[in-house]
């Protein structure tokens, strides 16, 4: 299907994530998000650009961008283009001597790269409606009514506790996504998606 346009909107991490981090990429006319885990030094790769820090010397994507430029490769795009089992997989899409060509990557090496040289990042829409987690829009409360307080705490923990296991683990990724705790929701996601494989 169509790819759809998303922007990075941040990288975050736990105490608890054991290194890893979550890439967290936003539909840019939509309110779904896709945390996608990386590694550290992808995620480091990522921030450094995206902070304009200038390393002492290239990191391997800055290597591959200048590769790139000096035998006249212009990358076009990106796209996520599949998620198997857990994993997402990634194109990098380019021009080169006329011809247009795409290699396999995953999805970090990608978005690293793609920040370098200013390439649009896409996401197919079958992945994005998969793994893509819907956000609300800002300033609406979760609860209506917006009791606030310690009704509001007790009323979210009886939510969380109340009815099947799925709809438990629903709840509970609606507030790592209010919280913004996209490795959580990351997590909280697969497990709903085998859930459902289960019960289907």
């Amino acid at each position: 299907m169509d790819p759809i346009r998303v922007d990075i909107i941040g990288l975050s991490t736990s105490p608890s994530s054991g290194g890893a981090y979550a890439l967290v990429l936003g539909e840019v006319d939509g309110n779904r998000r896709l945390p996608i885990i990386i590694g550290a030094f992808e995620a480091q790769a990522i921030a450094l650009e995206l902070e304009n820090i200038q390393p002492p010397r290239p990191m391997t994507h800055d290597l591959l961008r200048d590769t790139f430029e000096q035998v006249d490769v212009e990358v076009n795009d990106i796209v996520i283009d599949e998620l198997r089992e857990g994993t997402f997989f990634a194109k990098v899409r380019y021009h080169h001597n006329g011809d247009e060509a795409q290699l396999d990557s995953r999805p970090s090496d990608a978005v690293a790269l793609a920040v370098r040289v200013d390439a649009p990042i896409f996401v197919d829409s079958d992945v994005l409606e998969e793994a893509g987690i819907p956000t609300e829009e800002e300033g609406v409360s979760a609860l209506p009514g917006g009791l606030g307080g310690e009704e509001e705490e007790e009323m979210e923990e009886e939510e969380v506790t109340g009815g099947t296991q799925l709809g438990r683990m629903k709840k509970k990724l609606q507030k790592a996504i209010d919280k913004e705790d996209y490795e959580r929701a990351a997590e909280l996601r697969d497990e709903i998606q085998r859930l459902e494989a289960e019960e289907g």
